[in-house]
This record gives structure tokens, sequence and C-alpha cells, in this order.
């Protein structure tokens, strides 16, 4: 018997079109979308279904890939499927912990709402983020440290795939560096901002103040903090590592491999496109990744499960 973990993307995996088949042919998926609608403002519809540029700004983004995500889940939550463990990389965090028992669909999509919101006001320009191919984390954080102005790791997606973020010029600067230290490639990413850099930690004070009218449910299934790469159990906890993970690294290959030492086997990938499942591969080659973006993925699933 597999132990299975969901696993929920972060921006950058979102498309016109994501989830429609799903939102057509499920009431469950459309109740989801309802309630996306209410709390944002917004016509998920319009938003998601309809070509537009909106979708590619952060403030849009969070809670359309949320709503995605969050419609997925519950319709395969009705076909009986389960995790043993969860994660999300940010923002796929709160479909993790919608997931494990902490937070309603509705208190999840309003704070996203909020927090795509208090991310572009951190800081709408002067930040920039750059993939860094093929150095060791340990080199990459020492130059980030020497580099003048505000530059640090941003995630850690994978064995050779690290992300910085922060000042613009910091960045350039430290990606320079990378590369005669041995960096294979330096990527700018097409991103609104400096996530998970020191500059959005007014973004992270923001969301603090909206967590404190929303109630945090117990852990039923455990999960993973992209914080902190542990579990979280103590339902106490939570409000102040979202606050935290708004500006802090994440530590995703540190997450997985969390959940692989504790058995988890069979990982499924909920949302847009496979970015997790490629990161998976080279974090943990004989792990199993499965990918659930379109209702032909949930029907192979099922198969698989059975």
């Amino acid at each position: 018997m597999s132990k299975i973990a969901f696993m929920f993307p972060g921006q950058g995996a979102q498309y016109t079109g994501m989830g429609k088949d799903f939102y057509e042919k499920y009431d469950r998926a459309k109740e989801v979308f309802a309630i996306a609608d209410k709390v944002s403002g917004m016509s998920m519809g319009e938003l998601i279904f309809q070509e537009n540029e909106k979708l590619h700004i952060t403030k849009y983004t969070q809670v359309a890939m949320l709503a995605v995500e969050l419609a997925i889940l519950k319709v395969l939550e009705e076909h009986g499927v389960s995790s043993s463990v969860n994660a999300g990389l940010s923002l796929g965090e709160y479909a993790a912990l919608v997931a494990s028992g902490g937070l309603t669909v509705h208190d999840a999509l309003s704070l996203v709402t909020k927090r795509g919101l208090y991310m572009q006001e951190a800081v709408p320009e002067g930040g920039a983020m750059t993939a860094v191919m093929g150095l060791d984390h340990e080199e990459i954080e020492r130059i980030c440290e020497k580099t003048e102005g505000i530059v640090s790791v941003a995630n850690y997606n994978c064995p050779g795939q690290i992300v910085i973020s922060g000042e613009a010029s910091a960045v350039n600067k430290a990606a320079q560096t990378l590369k005669e230290a041995g960096a294979k490639r330096c990527i700018p990413l097409k991103v609104s901002g400096p996530f998970h850099s020191g500059m959005l930690e007014g973004a992270g004070k923001k969301l603090a103040e909206a967590l404190v009218n929303v109630e945090i449910g117990e852990i039923t299934t455990p999960y993973v903090s992209n914080v902190s790469a542990e579990y979280v159990t103590d339902k106490e906890d939570v409000k102040g590592l979202l606050e935290r993970q708004v500006s802090s690294s994440v530590r995703w290959q540190q997450s997985v491999e969390r959940m692989i030492a504790d058995g988890a086997d069979l990982f499924i990938e909920i949302g847009p496109k496979k970015t997790l499942c490629g990161f998976l591969k080279k974090i943990a080659p004989q792990a199993q990744c499965c990918h659930v973006e379109t209702v032909e993925d949930m029907e192979e699933l099922l198969k698989i499960l059975q």
C-alpha cells in the first residue's frame, strides 16, 4: 500500500483555461469557484477561462491558482482519494492546509486574495528573481551573504536549481558572481516582485493582521511547512509560519526529502502543469509521481489507485 503525499504548486504554473473541465463537470468544483468569486470580488470564470493579462499579475494569480487547486482537491476527495501527508510550494501551502484540516476553503481563498494584494503592494517595482542552475546551495548562500544589498535564497527547488530574490541590482551582482563561481546558468524570472526575500517582510506583517480573525482548525493530516521543512502538528504554530513564509526561503527540496524519509512513495501533484513532479524526479528519482490537472488525469489516477 502506497503512502500518498499531496503536492500543490505555486505561482508561475497558471494558464488560461486551467481547471475548466473540472468546473464544467463537477458541482463541487463550481462551489469552490463560487466561494472564490465571493471572497475576492472577482469572477473566477472571467479571470481564468478568458484570455487576459490579469491572470499573470500577482494579486490575481494567487487566488486563481488556489481556486483551481482546491476545486480539483475537493473533487478528488469526493472520489475517495486521500493523503497521508501534504505540502504546497509557496501559495500552494494554503491548499495543503485545507487538505490537512487547518483551513476552510473560504478562509484559505480569503487569505490568499489578501496575500496576493499585500505582496503586490509591498514592492511595486525594484525587485528581481533569478534561477541559478548547477551550483550547490552552500556556495549560493555564501555569495548572497557577501553581495551588497538585499539578496537571498528564495527557493530550494531541487538539486541543481535554486532561486535567488531581492533588490534587482543585488540579484544581478550576485548572478554575475555565481556565474564566475561555476553556475551553469542564471536565468532571470518574469515575476512581478522579489518574492520570499526580506523585501516582503511588510507584506508578512499585513498578512499577520489578517490572520488574527482566522480560526485555524485541528491538523488532521500532517503537512510540511515551507519555512521549516518539518511537520506542523500544533495548530498554534500555523499563523506565525504563514507570516514568515512570505519573506522566508521556500525549502521545497528539504520538504520533499522529509516526506520521503517518513515513507511517502506516491506523490500526487494537484493543479496546473507538472513543475513539482519535475522537481521530484531530481530530488528522489525512485518516488512515483502522478499529476492531476484535468478530469482525464484524475480518471487515470483512480485506475492506478484501484
